[in-house]
């Protein structure tokens, strides 16, 4: 096949994880977004380092980026005896006193618990040991007074050493004799992995930008901090995709389009200050996209957006879509936008949830021959359309713990096969529009999300309504007090930020009995000081609601929340 006519491929890997940061008491609630660097994002960069013919699109919510450079500063003033750590999980790792009281220790011990039982716990025997005594020790907790400190050390710097990147745990040789050690670990000992963390987190975001400066990567964003911009812009639009959708009490979000460019603006501007580059496309929050979203978008310079597979086939189910577009019914090609202002490209749901639900359980060699297998009859039935791309779409952290090794051989084996086959050729969307011309467009864009192609897993049920209606509350509060009171510009741009924390999407994603009961109430106790936070940076009293919970979970979900009982992938 001429080189010309290779089939075009996109792996597009989304890195987001919310504000887990309460600037009123100036510590972070969850470790998410440091775990996910020194296990995920610095695996990722790693892989694509590893094989320099890869190429792929690394998509950042800002919101993310501006938390590792958070994490960054603490660490390196902590380690240059000047600051404090403010995260509590990490500051149990670094300090040379662990806890003493009972609770306290139980509080720890738990959350060293919180890591993939089969793929990382059970993986190293001593954590295993460890964490084994820590379920029965939970069940008697009037007995954590007895625990040793050297239990405490042991637990705690286990954790960090199984949340360790793969590529970390094979490459230094710092983090090789700590896992060799196994036990009795020393405050030394615990030091030595803060320092590897911290390098870690000050490495991550210069490697990508570098992969970026050499081509080998196109870096994207989302919108500042991930919220569904749809709805935002029209609470309305839920219903294009779900008719009889139950909405919240509020008709509209107050002040939606003007929140939803400043999301964009700053979005914009925190990305090219960190990485030194303006983007030129833009995976918008779980690829949410409407008409009047693109529209935004391509007003602030983005060339390009993606969303999921269900979008497109909605949009090209209208009328008004012309029908030889809509009898293709082809997924692997890009679109243009009404006005052509603006390409779409749209996710290949079967291969992405592939990579995303299923190949964790097959040998990683298998999985990739058979992706392999599929991008090449794709190859065969789309040989001589000269705009076909395959846009495989999904998130950069999530998957990789349910893989063994955190998807070392995984991702190896995928970047060099799919990199050297002679039918197929790796690249961006960038890149993609400078070699062809999105030759079919729609004249509508249907509102919707990768998830199903609706919004049901941020709106139209009690307790995800709910959500929307304490923060159009909020929000209205927010505008009462902007114009009645005298901000100076640095609180109008703390507010500005606290306001867009309480309006990205992840709270609503969590909300709902569906969801694991744990998970379900860590999110919503964050939302809930979210939005209280807000209220007090407006010297405003909260509302009476915010102090008790709304929401509780119980379900078992695939893969910790995106499926629904009885809708998984197969």
């Amino acid at each position: 096949m001429p080189v010309d006519h290779k089939l075009k491929l996109v792996l597009c890997w989304h890195m987001h994880q919310p504000n887990y940061f309460d600037p009123v008491t100036g510590e972070y609630k969850l470790p998410w977004t440091y775990l996910h660097v020194i296990k995920d994002y610095v695996d990722m960069a790693a892989h694509l380092e590893a094989v320099p013919d890869a190429r792929a699109v690394v998509n950042f919510a800002p919101i993310l980026l501006e938390q590792i450079e958070h994490y960054t500063q603490q660490v390196h003033q902590y380690l240059n005896h000047n600051g404090r750590l403010a995260d509590h999980l990490l500051a149990a790792l670094a300090s040379p006193a662990l806890p003493t009281e009972a609770e306290a220790r139980a509080i720890l011990v738990k959350a060293c618990l919180r890591a993939n039982q089969q793929t990382i716990i059970k993986r190293f025997p001593a954590y295993d040991r460890l964490a084994g005594f820590a379920l029965r020790l939970l069940e008697r907790p009037d007995e954590f007074k007895y625990v040793s400190d050297q239990y405490l050390a042991d637990i705690v710097t286990w954790y960090h050493l199984g949340w360790l990147g793969e590529t970390v745990r094979r490459s230094d040789a710092r983090a090789k004799q700590l896992i060799e050690k196994a036990e009795g670990f020393t405050y030394h000992d615990r030091h030595q992995l803060v320092v590897i963390i911290g390098e870690l987190l000050a490495g991550v975001l210069p490697r990508y930008r570098r992969l970026a400066e050499q081509g080998r990567i196109e870096l994207s964003m989302t919108p500042y901090a991930h919220p569904i911009m749809p709805l935002l812009l029209d609470i309305e639009s839920a219903r294009e995709a779900m008719p009889n959708a139950i909405l919240p009490l509020m008709e509209k979000y107050p002040g939606g389009s003007e929140r939803a460019q400043w999301h964009v603006r700053q979005g914009l501007a925190s990305f090219e200050r960190i990485f030194g580059i303006r983007p030129q496309g833009c995976w918008p929050s779980e690829g949410s996209v409407s008409d009047a979203t693109l529209s935004l978008l391509a007003d602030q310079g983005l060339k390009w957006a993606a969303s999921g597979e269900s979008v497109l086939r909605n949009s090209l189910a209208r009328p008004e879509t012309l029908p030889e577009v809509r009898e293709a019914k082809s997924i692997h090609r890009p679109y243009a936008t009404a006005n052509g202002r603006m390409t779409c490209f749209f996710r290949d749901d079967g291969l992405s949830d592939l990579i995303g639900f299923s190949y964790s359980k097959w040998h990683a060699d298998d999985a990739v021959a058979d992706l392999v297998h599929h991008l090449e009859n794709i190859a065969t039935a789309c040989h001589g359309q000269p705009d076909s791309v395959v846009s495989i779409i999904l998130d950069g952290e999530n998957a990789w713990e349910y893989y063994p090794e955190n998807g070392y051989h995984f991702l190896s084996a995928l970047y060099k096969r799919l990199s050297s086959h002679p039918r197929i050729e790796l690249t961006t969307f960038s890149n993609v529009l400078k070699k062809i011309e999105p030759l079919a467009r729609l004249p509508r864009v249907v509102a919707g999300s990768w998830v199903y192609g609706t919004f049901s897993t941020w709106i139209g049920e009690p307790d995800k309504n709910r959500g929307w209606d304490m923060l159009a509350d909020a929000k209205r509060t927010y505008d009462r007090a902007i114009v009645q009171k005298q901000f100076s510009g640095e609180q109008r741009q703390a507010l500005d930020r606290q306001l867009a924390v309480c309006e990205g999407s992840d709270w609503f994603w969590w909300f709902g009995d569906y969801n694991p009961a744990e998970a379900v109430r860590d999110f919503e106790y964050l939302y809930r000081l979210q939005l209280a936070t807000l209220y007090e940076l407006l010297d405003e009293e909260p509302p009476e609601y915010l102090a008790h919970s709304f929401t509780r979970g119980g379900g078992n979900p695939t893969t910790g929340g995106v499926m629904r009982p009885g809708q998984e992938i197969k």
